[in-house]
Parts: C-alpha cells; structure tokens; sequence
C-alpha cells in the first residue's frame, strides 16, 4: 500500500467527520461538467491511469449489473473495485475492494489529502467541487493509490457525457437500458437522454447495450460508428431466452458472439435477466478484448450467488415484506410484472415516497392496477416529494388505472407509515416497499435494525 500523506490544514480526525466534510459539499448540487474532477486528479497524479474500467450507464439496472461483474470476476480470481451509487446501508458501500466496503480509517486519509485540493479549487474561479465530484476522485484514490485492483466496476452518477465519472478512459462500457428519468438535467425526449448516456462511448472501446427503442439504438449505432467502437446490441450482437425458474433460480440461454451459456439468476425479475445478459456480454468483451480468463463453472457460479440489496429483497415473513427500489416508470413496470409472476398473495399493500424531480404520473399507471392499499409517505431527505402531492396524482389516475376498491392513505411520517404497512398486512397478504432509495435505506435498516446505517447521495 502506498503511503498516504494528508494535505496542510487541520486534518479530519475521524471517519465521521470526513463524511461530514464531504457531505458539506452537497450544497453545491449537481454541476454536469468535467474541469473540476480532471484539475483534482491532475493534481494528484492522475490515479485513474494506472486502471482497467468497466463504465456502466443506464436509467435503471446499472447497481444490479455492476453486482453481477463484480460476483462473477471475483469468482474467476480477480481482484475487484467497486463504485456505486447511491448507497443503501453506509457510505462506506459506495466504494469496495473484493465485495469489501473501504475501511472508515482509509476513508478518512484518503479525505484529508482531497480536502487542500478541493478548497484551492473552491477559492478559483471554478468554484468548488460537488459531494459527488469528491466522492468520485476518493475512489480513484482509493483504487489507484491504494489497492490496485485488476478491474474496476465503475458505475455513473447522472448521464454519462459530463458525468464526473466519464473522466475514465474505460476497456469496455455499458449502456444498460434508457429511460426517462433525471429528465430535468439529462432532458426530456429520449435521444436526448440517449445522447446523454452514450458519451461514455470512448474511441475504439466495445459498447455493449440492451436497449430496445429504436429511437435510442439508432442514436447509440451512430455514436459507436463516429467512435469507431464495436457496438454489441441485445436482440441483434447477442440474445437471451429464458428457460423458466427453478428452485427459486430464473435460468435462461445467453448466446453471443463468442460463446453461448447457460446461467441462472437468484435475483428476480425478467429484467434482471436483461441485466445479467449485457452482464455476459461485457465479460465476453473482457476475455475477447483483454485476454481475461474467465471459465464457464467461474461464471455460472458468479451470476448464481449475485445479490444487491433493496431490489425484490426479501425482508420477514410474518408479515411478508418485499423491498424494491423502482422509483421511475421503467422500474414500476418491472415490479407491477414481477410481483404476481414471483408471489401469491390475497391483498397487495404499497408503501411508497418519492424525490421531487420524477415522472410519478407514469409509475402510478404501471403500479395502481395492481394495488389493493397505497400508503403515501415522506423519505427524510431534503427533495421529498409532499405526500399529498401524491395523492391528488394517484387520485387523478384512479378511475381509469387503479382496481376498484383501492384505498389510498396518507402518512407523512414514514416510520409510522412503516407501522402501519405491517399492521394491515395479514399472513395471506404481501407487503412492498418501492420508491426512492432514501426511503427505501431507512425502512431496510429499520426492519433489520442496523443502528448504525446511513444513507445519502
């Protein structure tokens, strides 16, 4: 390990106060651009030389690809960084060495040494970077001053073209799936989103993508082609056919260019069989490209013990509670179709709250006809959405969307909003929780009492 020298300044002299520190950022939002992070890197070195990228986009499934790389490499030997976003149990999970969280000590050094740099940014006429910006260069740090992984699982923040995390030149990318989602940053059609996710194509880097619109794929074929980059395409490059579930396993045929295989998934939902798929074809890209040795048992093993918390996770059974993250449309329509294909259940209950910035109208269409309670709550976090809010949006969509009897509560309150979910919740019944993942970190950490669980951007 190399040694680590922090900054000139009275240093942080705790992993709480680091956190502290970096979380102080967070006033100044999210700022699309790229000079900030490449002057702070420049300054230090520029540790993302020294490292293999995989750079993983897309609306939805980016956290659940990244887990499915990051299982089945490590299975095959070799060593793994991880950095995703956002981070359901400790601020720690953002950044992992072999499916281990970064030690709070390192975290620490690691902030005083980013702490001068940032605040001589901050003072030009540049302005300070952002907590993510911060959070970005102390994994770059992290993986290329400290722990040398063979690869590193690299998931975006926002986008893809002047995401922070673009300032990587990776050896493959993905583009997982486009939506619309962070429409007012990324824009509101989807070629502008598309536009958006596939700058992270690089010159001469594979791209490997399942998307489906043909308005996105012809906007990705043309950025590949001006890239000269090799285009995988899901449907066209490479397939899946699923082969049903067993024992709780959901099996399906990849076949690609270079091999086909068999696999199966512990994780739910046919999405998640869309996930794993670019999944496989970005390690094919691997072993093609990179000369990585990945055997078929390695992979077949790493897919099947791939978990990722807060997506169809089970928490207790008496009552039953389901925990997903689909905060967007795409993600509801995902859930409204897994729940009933997964469980059997006399009355579904939702608990949901959601953020500000979001396309709640559509989640309501693809998540009302299958509802029999919706309890309409809070997240603590500074961009809730107001319950009621929500309320006259469900409200305006009952009568065309919503079953008949649908009963519609509001508590603000999301720990007695919680209470009450398990209350109304009979043996015979299913509970979900879906919506934010602010919401979703709090109530996971309550039912499994983790005292000690953060949450944050």
């Amino acid at each position: 390990m190399e040694e680590l020298h922090g900054g000139e300044g009275a240093p942080l002299r705790t992993y709480t106060e680091a956190v502290d520190w970096i979380n102080s950022l967070i006033p100044f939002g999210i700022r699309p651009g790229l000079e900030r992070i490449e002057l702070l890197m420049e300054r230090l070195g520029s540790p993302e030389r020294r490292l293999k990228f995989i750079h993983v986009a897309g609306t939805n499934g980016k956290g659940s690809t990244c887990a499915f790389l990051t299982s089945v490499l490590l299975q095959s030997g070799y060593s793994v960084g991880t950095f995703t976003s956002p981070y359901i149990t400790k601020f720690t999970n953002r950044f992992q060495y072999n499916a281990t969280d970064i030690p709070e000590a390192t975290l620490m050094e690691l902030a005083n040494i980013l702490r001068p740099e940032v605040e001589r940014i901050a003072e030009s006429e540049l302005g300070s970077p952002t907590m993510f910006e911060v959070a970005t260069a102390l994994a770059l740090l992290y993986f290329g001053r400290v722990t040398y992984p063979d690869v590193v699982v690299w998931e975006t923040g926002l986008g893809g073209r002047l995401d922070v995390t673009n300032i990587v030149n990776p050896v493959v990318s993905i583009i997982t799936n486009v939506g619309y989602d962070h429409t007012d940053v990324l824009g509101d059609t989807l070629e502008q989103i598309a536009m958006e996710k596939a700058g992270i194509i690089k010159p001469g880097v594979p791209v490997i993508s399942c998307v489906t619109q043909p308005e996105v794929i012809a906007v990705l074929k043309a950025k590949a082609a001006a890239c000269r980059s090799t285009l995988y395409l899901a449907g066209e490059d490479f397939s899946y056919e699923v082969a049903g579930i067993q024992d709780g396993m959901q099996n399906f045929n990849f076949k690609g260019p270079f091999r086909s295989l068999e696999i199966g998934i512990a994780m739910k939902g046919e999405h998640q069989i869309s996930n794993a798929s670019g999944a496989m074809m970005a390690l094919e890209a691997l072993r093609q490209y990179m000369a990585f040795m990945l055997e078929d048992e390695d992979v077949q093993e790493g897919f099947r013990h791939t978990f990722w918390a807060g997506r169809l996770e089970e928490i207790g059974d008496s009552p039953r509670i389901i925990l997903d993250g689909a905060h967007n449309p795409e993600g509801a329509q995902s859930l409204a179709k897994s729940l009933p294909q997964y469980y059997k259940y006399d009355h579904l209950n939702l608990l949901m709250g959601m953020l500000a910035n979001k396309h709640h109208e559509s989640y309501f269409k693809h998540i009302l006809p299958i509802v029999d309670t919706l309890i309409l709550t809070e997240p603590d976090f500074r961009k809730k959405m107001d319950a009621e809010d929500l309320q006259t949006i469900a409200e305006s969509l009952r009568e065309k969307y919503a079953k008949e009897n649908l009963v519609i509560i509001v508590e603000r309150d999301w720990g007695k909003a919680l209470q009450l979910l398990k209350s109304i919740t009979a043996e015979n019944d299913l509970a979900v929780i879906s919506g934010t993942l602010y919401l979703i970190s709090d109530v996971r950490s309550t039912l499994l009492q983790q005292p000690d669980s953060e949450k944050g951007w």
